[in-house]
């Protein structure tokens, strides 16, 4: 995995940038908002994670996208360009089209929220978050680190009850469910045993008491500042052009869609920006990398 550089940045920046693309994606269902979201969060998550952020986008995001774009002309019959009928129920070109502009907003949505899950770490969580809410973010931050660490632990569990033959695919099926009780209860007292050892801990280190200090290793700096900046008035190019109409799209019961003027082209150029910028970052960085590896 190379290093992202957008992740480098303060925590604050990462994760002002993720609830203004989570946003606009969910806002923005223009055809071509949403293809430009898609894109910018997939290559994002391929620099990430590689060949398994492809694999995650394999199994849910685009079964999801596929699955919406076939149901929503199957149960949604407003429009008035009928493609053919089934049945008696007609399907419409406007219901497909919001199907597939549906499918691709959600997909989409789901892969922004899995680059956030890697670059928002719990520690950055903890720094945006620990003032304004310090026990609900410390609770926020520890059910988000628990859950990987469940799933982990049962398949180690799991494993090694596979070894004596009493997993979830041995034996009869009274005997599987057996075992899956047996794994299940396994898995609550190490749970519970966590949480008891992670209370301990916490005591030990006078979390609750007046006066107690927190570290952060993270600082604003003058990058983060410009970054800031750039970051403010790329959003608010987005959203003056949401306002003005530049991105209009609407289905029922006529298909609008504005795609010429000048204000669609540049604000669809902005969204793209916003939408790439950590793979330009990336570039710009490999870029210089090169260059001063060539001096040498």
């Amino acid at each position: 995995m190379k290093r992202d550089v957008f992740g480098t940045y303060n925590p604050i920046i990462n994760f002002i940038y993720f609830a203004g693309v989570i946003i606009f994606g969910v806002v923005f269902l223009h055809p071509v908002m949403v293809g430009i979201s898609l894109g910018g969060a997939l290559i994002y998550a391929v620099l990430l994670r590689g060949k398994k952020a492809l694999k995650f986008f394999a199994f849910m995001p685009l079964i999801i996208m596929v699955l919406t774009a076939v149901i929503n002309p199957l149960f949604v019959h407003r429009g008035t360009t009928v493609i053919f009928y089934l049945g008696a129920n007609p399907v419409t070109e406007e219901a497909l089209v919001y199907g597939i502009v549906s499918g691709v907003m959600i997909a989409a949505v789901i892969m922004w929220f899995y680059c956030y899950g890697v670059v928002m770490t719990s520690d950055k969580f903890m720094y945006v978050f620990g003032r304004l809410a310090p026990s609900s973010s410390l609770v926020f931050s520890m059910v988000l680190r628990f859950i990987p660490r469940f799933s982990q632990q049962a398949g180690k569990i799991a494993d090694a009850q596979k070894c004596i033959r009493k997993n979830f695919t041995s034996g009869t099926s009274k005997e599987q469910i057996g075992h899956g009780v047996k794994i299940t209860s396994i898995m609550t007292t190490w749970a519970l045993e966590n949480a008891i050892e992670t209370a301990d801990s916490m005591r030990s280190r006078g979390y609750g008491l007046p006066g107690r200090s927190t570290y952060s290793n993270f600082r604003f700096e003058k990058r983060d500042t410009a970054m800031m900046l750039i970051m403010a008035v790329l959003f608010a190019a987005v959203i003056a052009g949401f306002v003005s109409g530049a991105a209009t799209f609407e289905c029922y019961p006529v298909m609008e869609v504005s795609l010429n003027g000048v204000m669609t082209y540049m604000v669809s150029a902005v969204y793209f920006i916003i939408c790439a910028g950590p793979a330009i970052l990336d570039l710009a960085e490999e870029i210089r990398w090169k260059h001063s590896i060539s001096k040498i």
